[in-house]
């Protein structure tokens, strides 16, 4: 039995190590989509589609599109070559806000080996209002994963990521986000994503601090249905 689990923890372990080794440079023209359904009622809300369409030595930008308005509006995404954000969105009590970070968004920390850790904050500015903000990222590998998707089935990491975006305003609190990501190293980006989001506003409350609950955001999973290289 001990045998076995070593050879499983090997396995697990040489996955997330070449994380970085395995997944395929982007190229201009790569597309990709998710369907999104909402976890409340587990209806499906729309699709959401991506295109790779500008690769630098050190960045590439990607162009997002959706069949629903209530998933965003068309966009341009830029990442680093290892697919971490430069501009993205994140949530801000309860609604997609396009930042721009100063340095990369930790949502990874590689190597990807099971048990490790980080906790790192990184500068970033709100690209419609110019109010800066800074946001931290706790994030856990918790092992790999066989999962299966409408696009196929993939070996992955697991990684589980809490982040506080920064976006304190009058009396609501920084909007508090939880992300399960299922990563797949050989297409270097998620193929499942489950995400919530919540925050305190005073002005909902009683004079009763045990009166006084989070405000929940939308509590969304994310799943490929497309892959084309």
């Amino acid at each position: 039995m001990q045998a076995l689990k070593s050879f499983y923890l090997a396995g697990a372990i040489l996955l997330a190590t070449s994380v970085s080794a395995t997944a395929a440079a982007p190229t201009a023209g790569d597309s990709w989509g998710y369907r999104v359904v909402n976890r409340y009622n587990n209806e499906v809300r729309g699709n959401v589609e991506y295109r790779v369409d500008k690769v630098d030595a050190d960045r590439f930008a990607v162009a997002v599109s959706s069949d629903v308005v209530a998933l965003g509006l068309p966009r341009i995404d830029v990442y680093t070559s290892d697919g971490r954000w430069l501009k993205h969105p994140l949530i801000n009590h309860d609604q997609p806000v396009i930042y721009e970070f100063a340095q990369p968004y930790p949502a990874y920390e590689f190597p990807l080996t099971p048990g490790k850790s980080w906790s790192l904050r990184v500068k970033a500015v709100n690209a419609a209002s110019g109010r800066s903000a800074s946001v931290r990222v706790d994030g856990e590998v918790l092992g790999s994963e066989q999962v299966t998707t409408p696009a196929g089935a993939f070996d992955t990491v697991k990684i589980k990521r809490r982040i506080y975006a920064g976006d304190f305003d009058g009396t609501r609190s920084e909007t508090n986000i939880t992300e399960t990501e299922w990563y797949a190293p050989a297409l270097g980006r998620a193929v499942r994503l489950e995400r919530t989001s919540g925050y305190m506003d005073q002005a909902q409350c009683s004079d009763e601090m045990s009166a006084c609950r989070p405000v929940r955001g939308d509590w969304d999973l994310f799943e490929l249905v497309v892959n084309k290289p």
